[in-house]
């Protein structure tokens, strides 16, 4: 595969880690009044387009903190898919239905395209694991956030009181657990496409 060049645009990836409030402001100036006309055209409000960006932002944030997210593409493009891809998705939970939509008249950007599909994976992925996390009993989510938080099992063991050796051990076991949960679950086979 042949090195792709980042875009220009990264700066608002960077602005978001960086939580740079004239980048923010200026990702809302520009960029978000097309998707809020979109989500209004489309059966949403303000306020439901409102939700769907800051989902955006924030699936947008957390894969550029933990995968590094590498623009190569214009943040428009990529921004506005997202989006609309959430919108339509949460149409289709309401209606139940199939919802279709061309991406031929929105971006002719394979970049913008596929950037926009990995992040939604990315979000979808992230929301499956933390929904079937919360599914988990409170000793193993004590157990896990710990461990989240603490990188040496000792501490995680001092601080919730246990021996190293049970931390180790349920830390392994509450781990199989999350992992069956997430695998055994109908979105799961749905994410691996």
């Amino acid at each position: 595969m042949s090195e792709k060049k980042i875009h220009e645009d990264q700066k608002y990836i960077e602005g978001l880690l960086q939580n740079n409030s004239f980048i923010i402001q200026a990702i809302y100036d520009t960029f978000v009044p097309k998707v809020v006309n979109y989500i209004k055209q489309n059966s949403g409000d303000a306020d439901q387009a409102q939700d769907v960006i800051q989902e955006t932002l924030i699936t947008i944030y957390n894969q550029a903190s933990q995968k590094k997210l590498q623009l190569t593409c214009p943040f428009d493009a990529y921004f506005f898919l997202l989006c609309k891809r959430k919108w339509l998705n949460e149409l289709k939970k309401k209606t139940n239905k199939e919802v279709t939509i061309n991406e031929e008249v929105l971006s002719k950007d394979d970049d913008s395209q596929e950037l926009a599909f990995e992040t939604s994976l990315f979000g979808e992925k992230q929301e499956l694991f933390n929904t079937m996390f919360q599914k988990l009993g409170n000793a193993c989510k004590d157990l896990l956030k710990a461990t989240f938080k603490i990188k040496s099992m000792e501490e995680v063991a001092k601080s919730l009181g246990v021996t190293y050796a049970y931390a180790r051990k349920k830390k392994s076991l509450c781990i199989g657990k999350l992992t069956k949960m997430v695998q055994e679950s109908p979105q799961f086979n749905q994410l691996n496409y």
